[in-house]
């Protein structure tokens, strides 16, 4: 199993990033896919989840500001990120849960300063 992350960067206060996660070495479409952040000197922390029937969930700082989607043909998940707040800045990662063990991409990171 691999996840790769892109498209992290730096943005100012309000404005959008999308981030990216292409997955390998399992069947995508078959698994739920999430997105985790860890800030600095903070605990990791769930921030989006997208099922394989599409039901998503989201951790409540991110209602209504994040959107979670899969690509099941291309393999990748995304996260598209709006409206974003300078609390949003952390190392964003793709996990999923494969014959019982976590699998977590090396991140992406994304800063969010005026």
């Amino acid at each position: 199993v691999q996840l790769v992350e892109s498209g992290g960067g730096l943005v100012q206060p309000g404005g959008s990033l999308r981030l990216s996660c292409a997955a390998s070495g399992f069947t995508f479409s078959s698994y739920t896919m999430n997105w985790y952040r860890q800030a600095p000197g903070k605990e990791r922390e769930f921030v989006a989840g997208i099922s394989n029937d599409g039901s998503t969930n989201y951790t409540d700082s991110v209602k209504g500001r994040f959107t979670i989607s899969r690509d099941n043909a291309r393999s990748t998940v995304y996260l598209q990120m709006n409206s974003l707040k300078v609390e949003d800045t952390a190392d964003y990662y793709c996990q999923t849960t494969w014959k019982s063990s976590n699998y977590w991409g090396r991140g992406t990171q994304v800063t969010v300063s005026p």
